[in-house]
């Protein structure tokens, strides 16, 4: 068995059709997508509608519920947060059709599941909050304690847009890495391919170049903030774009 393991698309749709056709050159048999479908990125009702076509299992991502929060917390947050950051929540909730609001209120925001004798988790965060990130150098104290909160013999993971795979004890660990917004200074797209075989693993990052004039021509024609280009162009977060500047 071949699965495409992605995440933290952010709404580019270039980024996700190069990896999509990547991963189907490779006869990969399913995808499962670790959530944050949307934000920053030009394409939010595309991408949406390309994930529900074709993955097999989603969940829902940190960035992605506070999308669904803007008509309840936009005041609030106005107060404390960055102005381009509510931009990109209010923005995106804008663009989503309510159908695509309603899929994403019904994923939730972590699968357990069995293959092939193993005990599979899909979380986007970690198995205690989907705002925790897990890096590859999360320590392996941490790790430890997050595999014992839960059975699985394999964590799968996004958020900290940092792809790694490491075990602890008898417990793996996945970040898929980020297709639309990489955060580790490299701007191509990021996902693995898992192989699933009598009961044994495998797993290969894959980094990918992609149409990334594409995506900062959309979000030059939608008056997004140039920043939001240069997340994508540098492969670094807004706030290391707002300190280079």
């Amino acid at each position: 068995m071949r699965v495409a393991l992605i995440g933290d698309i952010h709404a580019n749709l270039p980024a996700l059709e190069a990896v999509l056709e990547h991963s189907a050159k490779l006869d990969a048999n399913e995808i499962w997508n670790t959530g944050d479908f949307i934000g920053y990125g030009p394409f939010p009702e595309e991408t949406i509608q390309r994930i529900r076509s074709l993955a097999s299992l989603s969940i829902l991502g940190n960035y992605d519920r506070k999308v669904l929060q803007v008509p309840e917390k936009l005041t609030r947050w106005q107060a404390r947060k960055h102005p381009q950051k509510i931009l990109a929540f209010r923005w995106a909730y804008e663009q989503l059709s309510a159908e695509s609001r309603s899929y994403l209120a019904a994923l939730p925001e972590q699968r357990s599941f069995t293959i092939e004798g193993l005990q599979i988790l899909l979380t986007h965060g970690s198995p205690a909050s989907r705002d925790e990130p897990l890096t590859p150098t999360t320590p392996e104290k941490r790790l430890a304690e997050l595999a014992a909160m839960t059975p699985a013999n394999l964590i799968i993971c996004g958020h900290s847009h940092k792809p790694f795979v490491r075990k602890v004890g008898e417990t793996w660990f996945i970040n898929t890495g980020s297709v639309g917004r990489p955060d580790d200074g490299d701007p191509r797209a990021c996902y693995a391919i898992l192989y699933i075989e009598s009961n044994q693993i495998g797993v290969c990052h894959f980094r990918l170049s992609y149409d990334l004039q594409k995506t900062v021509k959309a979000i030059h024609d939608r008056k997004l903030p140039e920043d939001f280009a240069d997340m994508v162009i540098n492969g670094v977060p807004l706030d290391r774009v707002h300190r280079m500047k």
